[in-house]
């Protein structure tokens, strides 16, 4: 059996995301107090993350050294704030994504902070600077910003706001990595972060290709499906610039031109997803998906990822 951590992690927000914060935190040993502001919500939250653990466990992708009974055991919940930070070496914060929400949450929680405690936000577009800007702790405060389902998808960004202290950075890489999860580091805050930079520029192109008629929108997703994805889960983008040719260098020599001009005819961003062309999407998506079904079509794509995650780990 793996050594329980004796630190001690709070999740604020116990929402999907603040559940699976809870179960990652716990997978490396933490002891994890989840907050929320209503009894009834922490209740149903910490039943979610033990029937999840369970069935993780039985279905072979659990992830730590311990069971899932072991973990279950690490995670407490709390709707006194003071209590939930108390003694905490880390804080996940999981609110919603609106600005004055999480300026409040963290203003309530900035006499509660440390000189040694890490304050992060689960944000996904918010930067430190448009929440913790006005606390007296601001130096430590960053953005860890998880990729869905967290799980299963270990990409952790990390983004600094302009006054976050160096050791902030530092602890909060090197925790993600002890719980498994893969951290890249902005050197800067920028709209949208890394992730959502290049995965809206990719949504860009297939939009303006149905939009289009060039492609239909099950195409669309062939090519990311069969196509760019299968590649992607092992190789990013410049790795693959660099394995196509005798390396990066003979890549840029070899192709740059014609990727140049193949440049010169996309659509200019920024791109509206307009409701006109996601209704015509709809009809043709929704022949395979009807609404009524994506529940049932996210658990298959969290065990179809879980599948993967098991792969990868394998090395």
């Amino acid at each position: 059996m793996a050594e329980i951590v004796s630190e001690k992690v709070a999740i604020i927000g116990s929402g999907v995301i603040g559940q699976y914060w809870a179960m990652i935190f716990a997978s490396g040993g933490y002891h994890v107090s989840l907050y929320d502001i209503d009894q009834s919500q922490v209740s149903r939250s910490l039943t979610a993350v033990k029937e999840r653990l369970e069935r993780y466990e039985q279905q072979g992708c659990l992830r730590g050294q311990t069971s899932a009974a072991e973990q279950v055991v690490l995670i407490s919940g709390h709707t006194n704030l003071t209590e939930c930070l108390k003694d905490a070496i880390y804080v996940q914060e999981c609110v919603p994504e609106v600005a004055e929400l999480k300026t409040k949450v963290f203003e309530q929680m900035d006499e509660m902070l440390s000189d040694s405690i890490v304050a992060a936000s689960s944000s996904s577009c918010l930067g430190p600077s448009m929440f913790a800007g006005g606390m007296k702790n601001r130096d430590r405060v960053v953005v860890a910003h998880p990729v869905n389902p967290p799980y299963f998808i270990p990409l952790v960004e990390i983004v600094p706001g302009p006054w976050t202290a160096p050791d902030v950075i530092q602890k909060t890489q090197s925790i993600m990595r002890k719980v498994g999860q893969s951290p890249v580091t902005l050197k800067s805050e920028v709209p949208g972060f890394a992730l959502n930079r290049i995965q809206y520029s990719i949504i860009n192109e297939c939009w303006n290709m149905f939009k289009e008629g060039i492609l239909s929108a099950e195409d669309i997703d062939v090519v990311m499906r069969d196509g760019l994805g299968p590649r992607y889960a092992f190789i990013g983008p410049l790795e693959t610039m660099h394995l196509n040719a005798d390396g990066i260098v003979d890549y840029c020599k070899r192709y740059a031109d014609g990727a140049y001009k193949v440049g010169q005819t996309l659509t200019i961003p920024p791109v509206q997803y307009d409701v006109p062309t996601a209704e015509k999407v709809l009809e043709e998506i929704g022949k395979k998906i009807p609404l009524e079904k994506l529940s049932e079509r996210r658990q298959w794509r969290d065990d179809r990822l879980a599948a993967l995650a098991t792969l990868k780990r394998q090395g």
